[in-house]
């Protein structure tokens, strides 16, 4: 590659050279039209070959290079958010599922507490009608005793009273 830029310098002051003889036999006008236009243009070309391999190549490459990087990165990045939203709709029904299933337990248990305090509540209620019961029966038992015990007291007093009423008639 050095070998030719130096045959390309070269052949640059060559040319100029021409350019500087042709400027030298002109006219001077405003838009001579004479060598050096040819020259200028072959000039113009020869520097654009050499910026074209030396930096715009090199450059292109370069940007080339980025675009084909970023349009793998953001390829990746669509695939990455597409995995995460499956991930996140996933995650979101086997939420509501294990939302569903804890309602369904709370449900259950709130139902099975509910039979036990009802059962709990007839079982109170029954003791306590029992006790009641219970208590009427001596109660009534009780009464019947003490009726008992007062008619044969009122029996005993009556006969006490009739025999200090009427003394000794009432026993023969």
């Amino acid at each position: 590659m050095g070998s030719w830029v130096g045959s390309l310098a070269g052949s640059l002051l060559a040319v100029e050279r021409i350019a500087e003889q042709a400027v030298e036999k002109s006219s001077g006008g405003l838009f001579d039209l004479d060598a050096t236009l040819p020259v200028m243009a072959i000039q113009f070309l020869l520097l654009v070959a050499i910026l074209n391999v030396t930096f715009f190549k090199p450059l292109t490459q370069a940007i080339d290079e980025r675009d084909s990087y970023i349009r793998g990165s953001l390829a990746e990045a669509k695939e990455r958010l597409s995995k995460s939203e499956g991930l996140v709709r996933q995650y979101g029904q086997e939420l509501a599922a294990a939302r569903k299933a804890a309602q369904e337990t709370l449900l259950h248990a709130q139902a099975e507490a509910n039979k036990l305090r009802n059962q709990q509540i007839a079982a109170a209620m029954a003791e306590g009608q029992a006790k009641v019961d219970a208590a009427k029966a001596e109660i009534e038992q009780q009464r019947q005793a003490t009726a008992v015990a007062l008619n044969a007291e009122v029996e005993a007093l009556s006969q006490q009273i009739l025999r200090k009423l009427l003394g000794d008639l009432v026993n023969a």
